[in-house]
């Protein structure tokens, strides 16, 4: 019996206002029927739901059946809009009316005959009008038996209120609480609003992404037609200052790209025929005929766009604790408020400091924070990481990343241009004349970069319209074999032959002290001819290695050249360690044994021969310029080739949880101290609400530092 793949949903969910909404939207989710898993992020406004199969409509009235509306994601911006102009309108006519009427209530000279019939007219329409949107809340949680942040409101201010206008009504000279429900709805839509524009600012990475890219295209024939329209193979014309409209590879002219708005590299690449380009990018002093080969979805601004939009959506093992507390927090702190009135009209005190002190608890209990602590740190940090061209993909990411201590780079394409050139071809005295130009055309069917080099080389014979090759056979890691015009030959490392010619093997020697990779070539095991590979080292690869280095990182490099090559390689930048002659399928297995001997292990690699490598580390880095296959099996994702950007990612990493857990703390800080201090009357209820304002906004402004982070390619 076969077990079917699991589907994923996104609905975008309007009119949650809390954490706590979150949490409950979830749970119920997570009830329904087929659902195996779902997360529900408030800051984000989205439910991830993994299921055997069925139609989202059934998860849309489980959502609807808790108050709350489904809409498609293209309109999520209109309604934050929306949501946020109602909030300001709401929070400006409160703030109007509650100044005075607590300037009366608070300055004895103010105050005149009937005073507080003028403060109770003031403050109700802010009571029943700007506050409706809590009380509506909370009407809706209580007819599916569920509380959340908006119930502690609802009864605190409902609560202030009514006491007031009984004690007026009476005539008796009770105090009256009237300012204190106005301050509290008050503060509270002042808090809402600014938690509203974060997250309308953090989102801005993904629209700003979106932004990006062109509208339309002038094809080669002169016709201009829309982006969407474009099909692989097009060929399309990029005038200087104009963006690229896809994903390519230049087939005629020459320009310099600025790639910045997609890599956060800030200096134009230089760019010519045979050249990939990445969509959105900009010609800036060139003109380019290019040749499209990925459209729509598949273009890299389309996955940079789907991998930070799941990042942003994502939650941190971290928030579990926070998301149990908040589920328990609403009913608890309507218990403690009630133990806190009655206990104070039990010990003889009179009601007015026995209701003050209840309500006060509510108030300080409303965790509006905690629901944001999470949530609001991941948007920050992983928008912040787009914009400099590094892709975060989760906040599980955040934490692996907390304690890796060993950066383990792939050779080829990672430290190096990936670019490999034919510099030299070594012949030994009893080579046959044909060997060379047999070893070259043989390696013309092989794919692997140095055999592409050795086949495409002005320093080989010309192979056209040569003899044909058969029995070709690729030997993993090692070369490949074959037979031209029926004589057999071997290409690949020493290992592969029994003995090599000394002229041959002396001089190899001393290419490979040099630096660079030697390929071998003979027949019936016995070597005769070398050819020697470069490929160069990346101008900021050695600045990379020693900015990780003062980041206390041990570096490590795992190739599978030879140990000279490798050696000299790792000295030449400053590499504490070597493992060479490593075949592709072993990676991973090197990687397990260095995590087996207590290492926590990033792997940074850009081959699909490293993509094992990257799912088994603790912290896999992809860097962007390499396939897509690698970039699917890593943590992190490099756009650019810089390796610089390696040490950025793991500080950015490392700041957005530390900024995470600074907010969670002062979050249950501020909740655990200040709780006993209203229920023993030290807080009345306006500072409570102030208090519970302030908190919101730290942990708004906390994780709005993240933005000022720049890295070390910013500063170099």
């Amino acid at each position: 019996m076969t077990t079917a793949t699991p589907q994923r949903s996104d609905l975008t969910v309007v009119g949650m206002t809390c954490g706590g909404c979150a949490a409950k939207v979830q749970s119920a989710l997570s009830s329904a029927d087929g659902v195996l898993d779902a997360q529900v992020n408030f800051a984000t406004a989205r439910a991830t739901i993994r299921h055997d199969g069925r139609d989202d409509a059934a998860f849309v009235a489980v959502i609807e059946g808790l108050g709350y509306s489904v809409r498609d994601a293209a309109d999520l911006e209109a309604a934050e809009q929306a949501r946020s102009d109602d909030l300001r309108r709401r929070f400006l006519i409160a703030a109007a009316l509650t100044v005075p009427a607590m300037l009366i209530s608070m300055i004895r000279p103010l105050r005149f005959d009937g005073w507080e019939w003028v403060v109770g007219g003031l403050v109700t329409p802010v009571v029943f009008w700007s506050g409706a949107i809590f009380h509506r809340a909370t009407w809706a949680n209580l007819r599916h038996r569920t509380t959340t942040m908006d119930t502690l409101v609802t009864i605190g201010t409902l609560s202030a209120w009514t006491w007031s206008m009984v004690e007026l009504l009476r005539g008796d000279d009770g105090h009256v609480y009237f300012e204190t429900a106005g301050v509290i709805i008050t503060l509270i839509l002042l808090g809402k609003w600014i938690e509203t524009a974060a997250k309308r600012r953090s989102g801005a990475a993904i629209r700003a992404l979106a932004d990006l890219g062109a509208v339309t295209a002038e094809l080669v024939d002169g016709r201009r037609v829309e982006v969407d329209e474009l099909v692989v193979g097009d060929r399309f014309i990029v005038r200087p200052g104009e963006k690229i409209p896809t994903d390519g590879i230049v087939v005629d002219g020459r320009a310099a790209v600025d790639a910045s708005m997609v890599t956060g590299e800030s200096v134009p690449v230089e760019t010519t025929i045979g050249d990939e380009v990445i969509g959105a990018t900009i010609a800036t002093d060139g003109a380019l005929t290019i040749e499209a080969t990925r459209v729509g979805a598949q273009t890299a601004l389309a996955q940079i766009i789907r991998l930070v939009d799941e990042a942003q959506g994502s939650r941190a093992s971290v928030q579990r604790l926070a998301d149990r507390v908040a589920g328990i927090f609403v009913p608890t702190a309507i218990v403690i408020a009630a133990l806190t009135l009655i206990g104070w009209l039990v010990f003889g005190d009179d009601a007015d400091a026995a209701f003050t002190a209840a309500v006060a608890v509510l108030i300080i209990a409303c965790p509006c924070a905690l629901g944001l602590a999470t949530p609001l740190g991941i948007m920050v940090g992983t928008g912040r990481g787009a914009e400099l061209g590094i892709i975060i993909k989760g906040g599980e990411v955040l934490e692996d990343t907390r304690e890796v201590e060993t950066i383990v780079f792939d050779k080829t394409g990672t430290l190096t241009e990936g670019a490999m050139s034919l510099s030299r071809v070594i012949v030994g005295p009893d080579a046959d004349a044909g060997l060379t130009s047999d070893a070259a055309r043989l390696e013309g069917l092989s794919e692997h970069p140095i055999a592409q080099a050795i086949a495409g080389s002005s320093l080989t014979d010309d192979l056209s319209g040569g003899p044909a090759v058969d029995d070709f056979r690729v030997l993993a890691g090692r070369g490949v074999t074959g037979n031209v015009d029926g004589r057999s030959i071997t290409v690949g490392r020493r290992s592969l032959f029994t003995d090599i010619d000394p002229v041959v093997a002396a001089e190899a020697d001393q290419a490979e002290a040099g630096g660079t990779t030697v390929v071998y070539a003979g027949r019936d095991g016995h070597g005769a001819a070398a050819f020697v590979v470069t490929d160069e080292l990346k101008a900021t690869t050695a600045a990379a290695i020693s900015g990780l280095h003062r980041s206390g990182m041990r570096t490590v490099l795992l190739t599978g050249d030879n140990a000279v090559t490798a050696e000299s390689v790792a000295a030449s930048v400053g590499i504490d360690e070597v493992i060479a002659e490593v075949l592709p399928d072993e990676k991973a297995a090197v990687i397990e044994r260095l995590r087996a001997d207590g290492h926590r292990v990033a792997m940074v690699g850009d081959g699909i021969n490293d993509a094992p490598a990257l799912a088994a580390a603790d912290l896999g880095i992809a860097l962007g310029t390499g396939t897509d296959v690698a970039i699917e099996a890593s943590d992190l994702t490099i756009v650019s080739g810089d390796l610089r950007a390696v040490r950025d990612a793991i500080s950015l990493s490392r700041r957005t949880l530390a900024t995470i857990k600074g907010n969670l703390f002062w979050a249950f800080a501020y909740n655990a101290a200040a709780i006993p201090l209203a229920a023993a009357g030290v807080l009345n209820p306006m500072i409570a609400a102030a208090a519970m304002g302030m908190s919101s906004i730290f942990v708004v402004t906390n994780s709005l530092r993240l933005r000022s982070f720049t890295g070390s390619r910013a500063a170099s």
